[in-house]
């Protein structure tokens, strides 16, 4: 669950590398950055739920903190915390 400034996110873009296009819960698009720690162990796709941390100095752009597997997204969505 997020904290006070994370969000959840929906991928809709991957433009290569360490970059996604995310449309956020707030309505905002932002482009994400993947972290070096997930980059090789976690595959990022388009339409996989994330949760994100937007940057203080940028808001247009926000930090990838965890993806959420499928079945946990579809809980997410049953309890309503995302569309």
């Amino acid at each position: 669950m997020p904290n006070d400034n994370e969000l959840f996110a929906v991928v809709t873009e991957h433009n290569g590398g360490n970059h996604v296009r995310i449309r956020c819960e707030d309505g905002e698009n932002r482009m994400g950055r993947i972290p070096g720690r997930m980059k090789y162990r976690t595959w990022i796709n388009e339409g996989d739920v994330v949760l994100v941390e937007p940057w203080d100095w940028q808001d247009e752009k926000a930090n990838i903190e965890w993806r959420y597997t499928g079945e946990d997204a579809d809980q997410l969505r049953r309890e309503g915390h995302i569309q």
